[in-house]
């Protein structure tokens, strides 16, 4: 089948290609698993994992921290592994099904079970969060203006499943116990595995996203082929993980300790290092127009990383502010954690009419000034949360609104970056190593929940009471959100003043 014929042929609904509301559903339920679980983490560890140590909060931001990294590092791996032999498809049900096995045993009430679980859900994210995402990037043909427009309602399918996620799971959390949120998040993952299945027997995504190569593909070693071996790694890769992250516990969280231990850090220098290398032989052998572009896709992926690193302090230092320094109305503070998806749900349609719109006009911005805007937007979200103390009352707890406008400006920020840069890398990207790239952007997340690391250690409170607040973490945590504003601040002022040089790298790509 020609390429012409390959997208001239495919149903449409609401003028996108029909695979897309497929992979819509199916990343919806797989992010209702991820955030729903994200959203207990850093509480479940603070007040059971780490619960006798006076530094568990610093012991819970080290874990967290490594396991965002690895999450989102695996990416890297399982697309690499996609491109050359096991095709989207099945790289996307395998993790799948990690994942599902990683929810379910996070229910299990055992400490060794916590750290297996969170194990096999980073093994499964590198197989299914890259491949899913590429994935749409296929259903477009080069050049399709919907294209942004239809990673943007894809992205809000990945929201939904963040908004619903942390009440539902929050509330059962709260209510009954820890382990039915948990459990009730593997449910989600295996919903999404059936969208994802449904899709495929229907024929929606055509020839897309087979094996790159059936002789590779079944291509055996040592007697197994290649198909059935990186199952078998992936299951024996898990304990392997779990080991480096029960360390944290078994060393009881003293900090240095945990410094000269943390073999996780050390593991994204060598990580980092590699990556870098790969990237310059590819750009070696890239042509002239190949190298700008694929210069073009590390840059952005750089500046991505800074706004995720102050993004994803919702599911640690944020969501640890509300629960001790929040006035909360109607939810608790893990259900905190669904108000950047709300806010994301429903101002998708919106910016996405809007992007649109501006094109027509032949006024929408480029990608660098759309990164530059968002990165101000993180700023100005964490100078005013820093500007809540002002309002705070003897207890040192602050009014709902000021966590409501941070959610409300970050989430604005995100949708002029996340979802533009997932397009804008399918462009950038040549089509070899498309999927690698999408694993190089996810990497992004990696090394942004480094800086999560970092800034949640530092902002640590040492006490074994559950219920600490006051003026006196109300002032730690402030100082720590105005420091914030002024990074991100000054990174999205140099991303506009050198966007025109950007631009001129991207070429034809908007």
């Amino acid at each position: 089948m020609s390429d012409s014929t390959k997208f001239s042929n495919q149903k449409e609904i609401l003028g996108h290609p029909q695979g897309l509301f497929y992979l819509f559903f199916a990343e919806l339920w797989e992010r209702f698993s991820f955030y729903g679980m994200r959203a207990l983490l850093t509480l479940y560890m603070v007040n059971v994992i780490f619960e006798a140590l006076s530094t568990r909060d610093y012991a819970a931001a080290a874990v967290y921290a490594s396991y965002g990294s690895l999450v989102y590092a695996s990416t890297v791996i399982g697309g690499k592994i996609s491109d050359s032999i096991l095709g989207m498809r099945q790289s996307i049900f395998l993790g799948g099904i990690l994942m599902s096995l990683g929810h379910f045993v996070l229910a299990i009430e055992n400490d060794i079970a916590f750290f297996l679980a969170l194990a096999f859900i980073i093994v499964g994210n590198g197989f299914f969060k890259p491949n899913i995402s590429t994935f749409v990037g296929t259903l477009y043909e080069e050049g399709d203006t919907r294209k942004d427009s239809g990673f943007t309602i894809f992205y809000m399918g990945i929201n939904i499943g963040g908004a619903i996620s942390p009440l539902l799971c929050g509330w059962l959390g709260a209510t009954y116990g820890w382990h039915y949120g948990f459990g009730l998040a593997g449910i989600g993952m295996l919903t999404g595995l059936l969208f994802f299945w449904s899709g495929i027997k229907k024929n929606v995504f055509g020839d897309r996203g087979l094996p790159p190569s059936q002789e590779v593909y079944e291509k055996k070693i040592m007697g197994i082929p290649q198909k059935t071996l990186i199952p078998i790694l992936c299951f024996l890769a898990a304990p392997i993980i779990a080991f480096l992250l029960y360390s944290y516990k078994s060393l009881g969280g003293e900090g240095t300790l945990f410094e000269e231990t943390n073999i996780v850090n050390l593991l994204f220098y060598v990580i980092g290092i590699l990556v870098i290398l790969y990237l310059g032989s590819i750009m070696l052998k890239a042509t002239k127009d190949e190298r700008k572009k694929l210069f073009m896709a590390v840059l952005i992926t750089f500046f991505m990383t800074i706004f995720w690193g102050f993004h994803e302090l919702h599911g640690s230092v944020i969501t640890l502010f509300a629960a001790r320094n929040v006035n909360l109305t109607l939810i608790n503070a893990s259900q905190t954690n669904a108000l950047n998806s709300i806010f994301i749900v429903l101002l998708s349609i919106p910016i996405s009419i809007m992007w649109t719109y501006l094109a027509k006009k032949k006024i929408n911005p480029r990608t660098p000034y759309k990164f530059g805007m968002g990165l101000v937007l993180a700023g100005l979200s964490f100078y005013i949360l820093s500007l809540s103390g002002g309002s705070a009352d003897e207890n040192g707890m602050v009014p709902f609104t000021y966590l409501l406008l941070l959610y409300f400006l970050i989430s604005v920020g995100e949708l002029f970056m996340s979802p533009v840069g997932l397009s804008k890398i399918t462009d950038l990207s040549p089509k070899r190593i498309v999927a690698f790239m999408m694993g190089v952007w996810f990497l992004s997340s990696a090394y942004a929940f480094q800086i999560v690391g970092f800034i949640s250690k530092e902002l640590a409170i040492e006490s074994t009471d559950s219920n600490v607040g006051g003026l006196d973490t109300l002032n730690i945590y402030l100082d720590g959100f105005s420091l914030i504003a002024k990074y991100s601040l000054v990174a999205g002022a140099v991303v506009l003043v050198f966007a025109p040089l950007m631009k001129r790298l991207m070429g034809n790509v908007h």
